[in-house]
């Protein structure tokens, strides 16, 4: 039996693939079916609360009407989405390179198929969203979409799976507040809400996975997994607005970015955000030098 075998058919791995497994056969959604696209949007109710709004508190949002204030957070809406989507291509990448140098008898590569399943689920329902919003394909940058194309050939290991907890539990800890509030529309809160559900078991997946690589790395790999980590979080952190969302409502894309991540809502924003990862990956050894610049431009770790 081979090395990579005998790691695959670890028996903590395999229970916890299992129990996985039987929880994505009991529990999953059909978007195409559990949501109904042809249902109007409510009017005046908003797309993400406004203190979650990039410019909110600003000099440029109190220049913006209500209706203003609206349509920026339909647009900024979107444009997380479609960079979810962005990323989640690159995560089923990632597994795919996983399962491929995996004994596919194991529940290990089953569950990492599984979840390859679910992100093409999310991802059609993310597209369909931004479709029924009516608003531009926003997504990452040109700039950020070319550097990003690497990143399934130079990520693996903890850093791989800690990445995707930091893209899964950012929008998991934005969209939790979201689902339940009766003022935001309630397309938006279905949608929040399957997303929820299903990435509580790739966020338990990726979570053990992170403890179990950590454990086995040399002083050099080490450095390396942490400053993978840190650019790949800096990257989802800047990818999330597209500066071109505030043309929706007359701003400058530079005007609007440079006011948004120089604004102390925004960074709390992400700091709250990143409040259940970042801990976590602290605790495992992930987050330290020579990535704290990344870390600290990324605005996720607490304020000092």
């Amino acid at each position: 039996m081979s090395a990579l075998t005998r790691t695959l058919k670890d028996p903590t791995r395999e229970r916890t693939a299992e129990r996985l497994l039987k929880s994505s056969a009991n529990k999953f959604y059909d978007p195409e079916v559990d949501i109904d696209w042809g249902a109007p949007l409510v009017e005046g109710k908003h797309f993400i609360p406004e203190h979650r709004c990039s410019l909110y508190g600003t000099h440029l949002w109190d220049r913006l009407t209500p209706e203003q204030r609206i349509e920026l957070g339909k647009h900024e809406l979107a444009s997380i989405a479609t960079s979810g989507i962005w990323f989640e291509v690159l995560l089923m990448q990632m597994l795919l390179k996983v399962v491929y140098n995996s004994d596919p008898t194991t529940n290990h590569a089953q569950y990492a198929l599984t979840e390859v399943a679910d992100e093409c689920r999310h991802s059609t329902m993310f597209g369909r969203m931004s479709e029924r919003l009516g608003v531009p394909v926003y997504g990452p940058t040109r700039f950020l979409r070319e550097v990003a194309k690497v990143l399934p050939t130079i990520g693996y290991g903890p850093a791989l799976y800690g990445s995707i907890l930091v893209a899964e539990e950012i929008l998991d800890r934005l969209q939790r507040d979201q689902m339940n509030d009766p003022d935001i529309q309630p397309l938006v809160r279905m949608v929040n809400r399957i997303h929820v559900l299903e990435e509580a078991r790739h966020v338990t997946f990726a979570r053990e996975e992170v403890e179990r690589g950590m454990a086995k790395l040399s002083k050099p790999e080490l450095l390396y997994q942490r400053y993978l980590i840190a650019l790949v979080s800096f990257a989802i952190t800047r990818s999330l607005i597209n500066p071109r969302v505030y043309l929706s409502v007359g701003i400058s894309p530079r005007e609007g970015f440079r006011t948004a991540w120089s604004n102390p809502h925004m960074h709390e924003t992400m700091r709250y955000a990143g409040g259940k990862i970042m801990p976590f990956l602290q605790e495992n050894g992930l987050v330290g030098a020579p990535g704290m610049h990344l870390w600290r431009h990324s605005h996720l770790l607490p304020a000092t």
